[in-house]
This record gives C-alpha cells, sequence and structure tokens, in this order.
C-alpha cells in the first residue's frame, strides 16, 4: 500500500528537456525570463518589509490590539515558511511557469483584498492568503532561472536575482513610509495589483514551461502533512517564545518538540515512500547542507540585527520612518552594486571564497554596529550599514546557487523552496531569539541604570518595557510630578539600557556570523551545473 496520489500527466511543451534548443524571439529568452521573475520577486520580498511601516497606522484605522498588529505579520510569515517546499514540489510536478503565474495571480488579488478590509480579521486572513501565494511564486522563479540559464550564466543571473531581493527588503521601510505619510496604508497592498497586472502579462508572453524528463509523477501526501506540520510547530512556537510565552515556558517547548518529533517522523517516511517529497539523498551532498545551514545563519544575523536598527534610528535617534529608510540606503545600495560583481567573481572563483568573505564582512559589521550610540553620526553609521550589505550579498547570491546548483535539475523547485523556506526560517530565529536576549540584557540593568541616574522610588515596569523598543513613551514629560530634568534623565535610562542591550544582540549576531563563515568553507559550485544548463544562445 502507497501513500502517493498519482495524478494524470500533464501535457508538456516540446520544449520539455533538460537543454533546450537555442531561443528565437520572446519566449524562453534568459534574460527576458529573468526580468519577468524579478517583477514578481520584487513584489513579495518588498512585501515583507514594507507592512512593518504600516502597521500604526492599520492598528489606529482598525482599532486592532497589539497581538492583532503583530499576526499582520506573523500570519504571513507562517504561511510562507510551511508552503515553501511543498510549494516547489508542485512546481517540479506541474511546472514552475504555472506556479509562478498562479503566484503572482493570487499574491496580487490578496493584496487587493487587504486594501479593501475594513476589519483586522480579514487583514489577517488575506495575508495569510499572500504567503501562500507567495510560497507558490519564490521557488517558481528559481526552477525557471535554473532551466533558462546556461551554467556560465547561471551566477550572474542569481546575483540580479539576490540584487532584486536585497533591494527590496531593504528597500521597504522607504517605500512604505512615503505610501503611508503621502497616500494611506491601503496604499501599501494597493500597489501591488498593477505590479501584478504587469509581471503576469510578462511571464504569459515570455515564461517557457521547463520540466527535467524524469521531474516527479506523484505527491507524497503523508510527506506534505508531516512537513507542514513540523515547519507549522516550528515557526509557531519560534514566534510565540519571542511575542509572548517567553523560552522559559512549557508551551514553547512543547511546541518546538513536537516540531522536532514530526521531523523526525519525516525523515523516517521519507526513507520509505518511493517517490519522497524531498529526497534525503539531497543531504548527502555536503555542499547542499552547508549552504542550507548558511542561509539560516545569514537570516538570523541579518533580520535579527536589521530589527534593533530600525528601532535604534527612530527611537533613539527620534527620526521618521522615511527618514530611518534613507539612513539605510547605504546598505541598499552596497547590495545592488554587490549582488551581480558577486555573482561574477563566483562564476570565475567558485562560491567558496565570495562566500568565507561575505560572511567575515557581515561579522565585521556586526561587531562594528556594537559601537553605535545616540551620538553616532551618520557617516560612521553608512559605512557599518554599507559594509554589511557588502557582506550579505555574496552570501544571498552564492548560498543560492549552491543549493540550487547542487540539487538535481528535476527537484530544483524542492532546492527553491528550501532555500526560502531556510531564509524564513533563520529570520524567525533571528528575531526572537536576539529579542530574547535583548529583553533579558534590559531586564538585568535598567533597575541599576535607574538608580545610577539618581531616579526616586522605583522604575516603572512600562518604561522598562519601553527600553527594549528604545522608545521614550509619548507625553512622558506632562505625567504628574515631572519635571524637563526627571524627564531628561529618565529618557536617558531608556536610550543607553536600550543600547546596552542592543550591543549584546549584535555581539551574538556577529558570532553567528563568524560560524556561518566557518560553515562557508564546506561550500563549492552545483555538482549538477551543467545538467541544469538551459539555452545556447543568450
Amino acid at each position: 500500500m502507497t501513500s502517493q496520489t498519482t495524478v494524470e500527466k500533464a501535457p508538456r511543451e516540446p520544449e520539455d528537456n533538460a537543454v533546450p534548443a537555442p531561443v528565437k524571439g520572446l519566449r524562453g529568452h534568459p534574460w527576458l525570463t529573468l526580468f519577468a521573475v524579478a517583477i514578481g520577486v520584487m513584489m513579495v520580498a518588498l512585501d515583507g518589509t514594507i507592512v512593518a511601516i504600516a502597521n500604526p497606522a492599520i492598528q489606529r484605522d482598525l482599532d486592532a490590539s497589539l497581538a492583532d498588529v503583530q499576526w499582520i505579520t506573523n500570519g504571513y510569515l507562517l504561511a510562507l515558511a510551511v508552503a515553501l517546499i511543498t510549494a516547489g514540489k508542485l512546481g517540479d510536478r506541474f511546472g514552475h511557469r504555472q506556479t509562478f503565474l498562479i503566484g503572482i495571480a493570487g499574491f496580487a488579488l490578496a493584496s487587493g483584498a487587504i486594501g479593501l478590509s475594513s476589519e483586522i480579521s480579514l487583514v489577517i486572513l488575506f495575508r495569510v492568503l499572500q504567503g501562500l501565494f507567495g510560497a507558490l511564486l519564490m521557488p517558481a522563479a528559481l526552477g525557471l532561472l535554473r532551466a533558462t540559464f546556461p551554467a556560465e550564466k547561471l551566477n550572474m543571473a542569481i546575483g540580479i536575482w539576490g540584487m532584486v531581493i536585497g533591494a527590496s527588503t531593504a528597500g521597504g521601510p522607504i517605500v512604505g513610509g512615503l505610501l503611508v505619510e503621502h497616500v494611506s496604508w491601503q496604499s501599501v497592498f494597493f500597489i501591488n495589483v498593477p505590479v501584478g497586472v504587469l509581471a503576469l502579462v510578462f511571464g504569459l508572453v515570455i515564461l517557457r514551461d521547463h520540466r527535467a524528463p524524469n521531474a516527479p509523477r506523484s505527491f507524497d501526501l503523508i510527506g506534505i502533512v508531516l512537513l507542514s506540520g513540523a515547519m507549522f510547530a516550528l515557526i509557531w512556537g519560534i514566534i510565540k517564545a519571542g511575542e509572548s510565552w517567553g523560552w522559559g515556558d512549557g508551551r514553547t517547548w512543547a511546541w518546538l518538540g513536537a516540531a522536532v518529533a514530526a521531523f523526525i517522523a519525516f525523515g523516517i517516511w521519507q526513507n520509505r515512500t518511493k517517490e519522497p517529497l524531498v529526497p534525503l539523498k539531497m543531504f548527502r551532498s555536503v555542499p547542499l547542507t552547508a549552504g542550507t545551514v548558511l542561509m539560516v545563519l545569514m537570516a538570523f544575523a541579518f533580520m535579527g540585527g536589521l530589527f534593533f536598527v530600525t528601532f535604534f534610528l527612530q527611537g533613539v535617534h527620534g527620526l521618521s520612518p522615511v527618514d530611518s529608510g534613507l539612513r539605510l540606503l547605504p546598505l541598499t545600495a552596497m547590495m545592488i552594486v554587490s549582488s551581480p560583481v558577486a555573482g561574477l567573481l563566483i562564476t570565475k572563483f567558485g562560491p567558496r571564497v565570495p562566500l568565507v568573505g561575505g560572511m567575515v564582512c557581515t561579522a565585521t559589521a556586526m561587531f562594528g554596529m556594537t559601537t553605535l550610540s545616540e551620538s553616532t553620526g551618520t557617516l560612521t553609521m553608512s559605512l557599518w550599514f554599507a559594509l554589511l550589505g557588502c557582506g550579505l550579498a555574496p552570501v544571498m547570491v552564492g548560498a543560492t546557487e549552491v543549493i540550487v546548483g547542487n540539487a538535481p535539475l528535476e527537484l530544483s523547485g524542492v532546492a527553491g523552496g528550501l532555500q526560502q523556506a531556510a531564509m524564513q526560517v533563520g529570520g524567525a530565529l533571528g528575531t526572537a531569539v536576539l529579542g530574547a536576549v535583548m529583553s533579558s540584557k534590559v531586564s538585568a540593568e535598567f533597575a541599576g541604570n535607574w538608580k545610577d541616574a539618581g531616579l526616586p522610588g522605583e522604575a516603572d515596569p512600562g518604561l522598562e518595557k519601553a527600553a527594549e523598543f528604545g522608545m521614550v513613551p509619548g507625553g512622558l514629560d506632562q505625567a504628574p510630578g515631572m519635571t524637563p530634568d526627571i524627564a531628561s534623565r529618565i529618557g536617558g535610562v531608556i536610550h543607553d539600557t536600550f543600547m546596552s542591550g542592543m550591543g549584546l544582540a549584535f555581539t551574538v549576531a556577529g558570532i553567528v556570523a563568524v560560524v556561518a563563515a566557518l560553515v562557508a568553507t564546506l561550500t563549492k559550485r552545483g555538482e549538477n551545473a551543467e545538467a541544469g544548463a538551459g539555452v545556447g544562445h543568450i
């Protein structure tokens, strides 16, 4: 008895082979294919950070609670992380062109529905749908690039692909701030509709379906359930630990334990079933495994660190959301410049040296940002942000090539899903773990800093909570019995305690980046790159 449900063979296009004939015309042209998928990828990557700027306006307009606002982001993250690998398998089975176009259409429609929503529950529901459709889109984009570009051009293509993701992620706060300040929070979501239509039109005209001759023909339904359950339990436990439960709560460890049990059951089942969802033999490739771990560690350091940078700029330096985004332009600019350069270097020298160098730069930037203070000037901040962007670009490009390039062509969608899932898990872990580090440091120091500042009475728990974000509560100077001198000293305690906690968090992120540099020494060029060669003429 088998768990697979056999699916009727879908019709293929004539070009259904690993090495198609040279392209004539628009359909299947590699660089136009890259342009088409980049539009869709940009939409999803931008949405990962642009919505954070809109959250306060959504909270005010829809009278939402703090938990509701957190789930605007968490619901999206949870759906995306849970569905990515399964979505990659769908692309391998039915064709990456089809899943990419469905993902684009669904993401744009869900975005429009959010903009029309008048209740917070509907916003959260449609954000979950956004995550599910985004999961269809992202692995399919990588699968299309892998099948379209010849080996000698693939790194450059992935470099530009990584540049789009990096620039969109870093540029989200700027775009979001401009839209929220000058239009409305709904515009943050409505903007995806015309972008989605543009991506859909280009996709229909340009994209060509590619499927390997030995692509899977059946679905491992039990594997899908086990993997989805494991990913759900893992991300849910991480989110709730950072949101409300804390890392010492039994519920946190119960969910994480359930995730471990489900992953073990998934691994056992994958070894027993004839056509597994994720063939574990993929992980016999040391470079592929190292690339996956590297993506987790890189996202841990980057996403976790970036979380505190935004509070540092807005809370400690008192900048607006738009100005905060502008301060991050050196990070965005260096990612844009460095990503295609990294692609060229990886093509010429292989991924190992650029990956190690990238993580060393990232670690140096993280340790450097432990020196940031209330008096730090724009030039110093810009140098650290630029170094961080310079370090991240080779890793986003190189680790992606290592994972996708070392997987068989018929599993390129699964490999793309694995790469994206690793990034989501790493980002969630980084935000939650570094948040816990910050919280513990603030708890340990706030009362002492309060007394050292000569402030009367015991430290207010609400002010201690404010120190975790570096934000001085509005109207503090209007509180009963408050004098300008006391208000100034309280603000100083909040900022100093936040800076101490942020310094420790960046130190942890830097250590993680050093570990990632060591992992990067195990990577090498994709063994199956030639099998994934696309067309002969570009």
